[in-house]
C-alpha cells in the first residue's frame, strides 16, 4: 500500500488523561502504539478527537513528543496546530516541526468566520511557517465555515498544503477537486468513507479507527485492487460499531469509552465540557464491538 505524508490509514487519536484530569503521557504511548500496531501508517495528534479545545499548547507539545518517540519510526505524526488565531497557529507549527512531526493539521478558523480570501491567507501563513506538508480540515458543522470550491483550488497553489480532510460531506464538489487538483483527499468522516474511497481519496482520517484500523487498511487494500464488493463487506461489518463510536453521543468520548474497554487506556476521562460516557453508551459499544467482530 503506497504511503503518502500523512499515511493512509490514519486516527485521530484520543488524549489520554488521569482520572484527576491531568495528561497521561504514558497512555498517550499506549495509544499510540496500539495503534501502530492495528493497521495504521499515520496518526493525527491533537486534533479534534485528541480534546483540542481543552488542552494547553505545553500539553499539546509533550503530547507530540511522546507520540514521536514512540512510533515516530513507524507511522507519520501530523499533528493539529489549528486554532482561530493565526499567529498562534504558527507558534504551534513551528514548535511541532521541531519535536519532529512530519506533518500539520490545519482546520479552517472557526468562531470568528473570516472571508474565504482570509482563510487562505491563513493556511498559507500557517502551512509556510515549517515548510512541513500541510493537511486542510474542512469541517463546516464545526467551524460554521465550508471551504469553497475556489478555495480550495487556490490552497491547492500553495506548495505545502498538500492534502484536504474532508469532512463537509459534498461528494461531487469532493470528485471535481480531485480531478482538477494534485491535492490528495482523505475522509474525514467515518460514516462516508467507503463512499469517499471509491470515489478517488486516498485515505482516511478516521475515530472508528481506533478500534478498526486494520479493517480499513484492508477496506483501502481492495478499492485500490478494485475490489469493490470486499471494501462494500467490511463497510457493512462495521456499521454497528460506526454508529455506536459516532452517533450515540460524541466521537471523543466514545472513542476513549473503547480504548479503555480494549484495555489500552486505564481512564476514560474526558475534560468539561465533555463527559465520559455513561454505562448505557459503553454497553451500546461493547455490543457494537462485538458484533462487529472487534471484542
Amino acid at each position: 500500500m503506497t504511503s503518502t505524508p500523512f499515511g493512509r490509514v490514519v486516527t485521530a487519536m484520543v488524549t489520554p488523561m488521569r482520572e484527576d484530569g491531568r495528561l497521561d503521557l504514558d497512555g498517550v504511548q499506549r495509544v499510540a502504539t496500539y495503534l501502530a500496531d492495528h493497521g495504521h501508517d499515520g496518526l493525527v495528534v491533537n486534533g479534534t478527537t485528541g480534546e483540542s479545545a481543552t488542552t494547553t499548547d505545553e500539553e499539546n507539545f509533550a503530547t507530540v513528543k511522546a507520540v514521536v518517540e514512540a512510533v515516530g519510526d513507524r507511522v507519520q505524526v501530523t499533528a493539529g496546530v489549528g486554532t482561530n488565531d493565526t499567529a498562534h497557529s504558527v507558534r504551534a507549527a513551528e514548535a511541532m516541526a521541531g519535536l519532529g512531526a512530519d506533518a500539520v493539521l490545519i482546520v479552517t478558523p472557526y468562531y470568528n468566520k473570516p472571508t474565504q480570501p482570509g482563510i487562505v491567507e491563513h493556511f498559507r501563513t500557517v502551512a509556510q511557517a515549517t515548510g512541513l506538508p500541510a493537511m486542510a480540515y474542512d469541517i463546516p458543522g464545526r467551524t460554521a465555515t465550508a471551504l469553497a470550491t475556489d478555495t480550495i483550488r487556490r490552497l491547492a497553489e500553495i506548495p505545502e498544503i498538500q492534502a484536504v480532510k474532508d469532512a463537509k460531506g459534498d461528494f461531487f464538489e469532493a470528485s471535481r477537486l480531485m480531478a482538477e487538483t494534485d491535492l490528495l483527499w482523505f475522509s474525514g468522516d467515518d460514516v462516508v468513507n467507503l463512499a469517499h474511497l471509491a470515489q478517488g481519496a486516498v485515505g482516511v482520517v478516521s475515530v472508528v479507527g481506533h478500534v478498526a484500523g486494520e479493517q480499513y487498511a484492508a477496506m483501502v487494500r481492495a478499492v485500490d485492487a478494485g475490489d469493490l464488493a470486499t471494501a462494500r463487506e467490511i463497510h457493512t461489518r462495521l456499521i454497528p460499531v460506526v454508529d455506536a463510536v459516532m452517533h450515540t453521543s460524541q466521537g471523543a468520548i466514545q472513542a476513549k469509552a473503547a480504548m479503555k474497554l480494549l484495555g489500552v487506556i486505564d481512564s476514560d476521562f474526558c475534560r468539561l465540557p465533555l463527559l465520559p460516557a455513561p454505562d448505557e453508551h459503553r454497553a451500546l459499544l461493547r455490543d457494537a464491538l462485538t458484533t462487529s467482530g472487534l471484542m
